[in-house]
Order: C-alpha cells, then structure tokens, then sequence
C-alpha cells in the first residue's frame, strides 16, 4: 500500500473525532445561546405580564393624573423589588403619555421614554432587542389595562446584552471541560485505533513479502524438480546403456565444479559440501556463489558454520552476486563474503551483529536476527575478529580472522 494512502488511512480516525467533537461542541453552544436568549425573553415578558395585571400598578396609573412624582413614590420601591427578585436590569412604568413612572436612574423618572411605546399603547405587545438609557437590551413591552380594557400605560422589563453575554461565557466554560474531555478521550482511542492499524499493516507487508518469496522459491523449486527428473532420466538412460563414460560427462556438465577452489576444499569434506550447499540455496534466490579457497590449515564446522550464515545472509538481502573467499596459513583463517546487495549503512551498521537485529521483516517476529549473531559469538569464542564494510561489488562486505581451536 503506498505510504500517502497508508497515512490517510491512520490519519482518518483522529479527523473523524475533531470534526465530530468540533461539530458537537458547535451544535451545543449554537443551542445553548439560543436557549439562553430564548430563557431571558420568557422570563422578561413573564414579569412584565405579572406586573402589567397587579391591582396596585393599575390603581396608581388610573389616578396619576399630572402627580408623576406621588406614582413614582408609589411604585418605585415595587419596581426595585422586582428588580433584584427577578434577576432584570431594569423595570419601567409609564402612563398613557409615555411618561416614566419608574427607572432605575433617578434622573430619567418624569421624563419621556427613549424609545416609541406606541404600538404598546394601542395594545399590542412587543419582545425585541432595542438600545435605551441602559444600553443594548433584550426587552418586553406590555400595555396596562384598567378594568375596562382601556390601556392606561405601558410596562417594560429588560436584561442587558451584555449580562446574556456574560450567562453565555459561563455556560460555554461549563461546557468546555465536556468537550475537551471527549476530545481527549476520542484522540486517544483513535491514537490506539492507529497504532493498531498501523500494526497490522506491518505484519499484512511483511505477510505478503513472505508469500512472494515463498512463491518464487516454490516456482523455482517446481524448475528444478522437472529439470532434475529430465537430467536423471538422461542419466539412467545412459548408465543402463553401459555409457558410464558418457553419463559422467554429462553429470559434470550438468554440475561443473570450480576449479578454482576444487583441489583446496577436496582435502575438506565438510567444507566442500556446505559449498555445494549454499550454492544450491543460493540458486533458489537468484543468486551465484563465487568461491576462492586456499587454505593449509584445518576446516573445522566453526569455519563452514560462518561462512554459511554469511552467504545465506547476502542471497537473503537480495543479491545477485555472492563472492567467498577464504585463506589459512599457520593455524590462522582469514575469510572474506562480499555481494552486490544493497549493502548495510547508517544505524543499521552499528546494530547489524546484535541478537535480534534484522533488516528484513518478519510477520512473526521471531527466527530473524540470530545468523550474524551467531557469527559474532563464534568468532569471538575463538579469539578472532569480524568487520562490515563496503564491497567492490557494491554491496555489503564481511571480513573475519578466526584462529585454530586449542
């Protein structure tokens, strides 16, 4: 899968949760707002209603006359109660002219209203948000009645835009700690939801890498087996013929030697069949072994036992192209395995000898990361060395000195 659409995919849960948080925590605060508004204009028009039908405010309207003053004395402390027992900013009583009774400044009562109560005063009801004395308000206007349904007056409650404001804040910082909380709680559910994904992408890749060695090699196996059953049938044709000469020539062309390690590794059995072995192996994936033996001292499983796990090491890196050679003078062997790999550079070079270190995935996780080690601690036991560097192929180049056993 390519590494965009594999980001999208772990990327999509956490976007998911922001954008359903986002469009939640929107939704929430659009309706609270509304709720409030909705709450403040109930309560205003609830007041002014109340107030509008009380037998004392109708009372004092029907005999005001031109005594603004002796109302005033008369409904001002009515209308502070109000006031503070209903959470309002300000309640204004006036008469039929649209002189103010009632007002929170002192200053205004006796004065004319700010703002037109003529629809109020021919008996239609108003909730609205208007600018007065106070400022920006969210007001409710309703007319007096006296007992015959005439309008005597008019009664106006408001809340101030900027205490609803305020309600507002406070309600969205009691919201807030919810919101962040499912924020939270989402991002880390998704993190893990990714995290899992991620994981088992991982181990799909490393499935299907698997599968398509596992096919090549088959494939390769499948070759091999007919070509083998073909060769041998040659072969028993020839031997059962009595052309022994002719069969062993063909055996030697079918599975030439080099010569130029034959007369050293003959003297080694063990050597020469593990040779023969990782050539084999090494075919399967695709890759020739190169061998250049010279030694005088003795070849014992320590040696075969490294220099395979080299071998088997760069054909599984995916080289082409594997060269081993190995030298012994006075007990003492020096063997070098190069290929044409991609070789082993940065971090990985540091790491390479360490048990469980492995540049090639595995969907279980185990059986890789032990063939270097195994290197290491062999050499090691015997005094010796082992480098990584660079080959001349191109690829990775392991070099180790290893004595003979005490």
């Amino acid at each position: 899968m390519p590494r965009f659409a594999r980001l999208a995919i772990l990327l999509l849960p956490t976007l998911l949760v922001l954008a359903s948080v986002g469009v939640t925590a929107s939704i929430a605060v659009t309706v609270q707002e509304s709720s409030i508004r909705e709450a403040t204009g109930e309560r205003v028009r609830d007041v002014a209603t109340s107030l509008a039908g009380l037998d004392q405010v109708r009372t004092v309207l029907e005999r005001t006359g031109d005594d603004v003053a002796g109302a005033t004395r008369e409904l001002q402390p009515l209308a502070d109660v109000v006031e503070q027992a209903a959470g309002v900013d300000y309640l204004v009583i006036t008469d039929d002219r649209g002189i103010r009774i009632t007002h929170p400044t002192p200053e205004l009562r006796g004065g004319h209203v700010s703002t037109s109560i003529d629809d109020v005063l021919e008996g239609r009801e108003f909730l609205g948000t208007e600018r007065g004395t106070l400022g920006r308000t969210l007001r409710a206007k309703v007319p007096v009645r006296d007992d015959a349904g005439r309008v005597i007056g008019s009664l106006s409650v408001g809340v101030l835009e900027t205490r609803i404001a305020a309600d507002f804040e406070a309600a969205v910082r009691q919201l807030l700690p919810w919101a962040l909380g499912a924020l939270l709680v989402g991002t880390l559910a998704s993190t893990a939801l990714a995290t899992l994904l991620e994981r088992r992408f991982r181990r799909l890749e490393a499935l299907s890498r698997e599968a398509e060695g596992i096919r090549r090699t088959a494939a390769a196996l499948r070759e091999q087996t007919h070509e083998f059953h073909t060769r041998l049938h040659v072969i028993h044709g020839l031997v059962s013929h009595g052309d022994t000469a002719e069969a062993l020539a063909y055996i030697a062309g079918a599975a030439p030697v080099d010569e130029s390690d034959g007369a050293a590794d003959s003297r080694y059995p063990l050597l020469r069949a593990t040779l023969d072995a990782l050539r084999a192996e090494l075919g399967g994936l695709g890759a020739q072994l190169e061998t250049a033996i010279d030694v005088d001292a003795d070849v014992d499983e320590d040696v075969t036992l490294v220099l395979a796990n080299l071998c088997r090491n760069a054909g599984e890196a995916g080289a082409s192209r594997v060269r081993c050679t190995l030298t012994g003078r006075s007990g003492v062997l020096r063997g070098e395995v190069a290929d044409d790999g991609p070789g082993i550079a940065g971090p990985a070079a540091d790491r390479v000898f360490a048990r469980g270190f492995s540049s090639k995935l595995d969907a279980s996780g185990l059986g890789r990361g032990i063939g270097l080690d195994l290197v290491r601690r062999i050499i090691a036991d015997r005094d010796g060395t082992v480098e990584l560097g660079r080959s001349d192929l191109g690829g990775a180049r392991f070099r180790f000195e290893i004595g003979g056993r005490a």
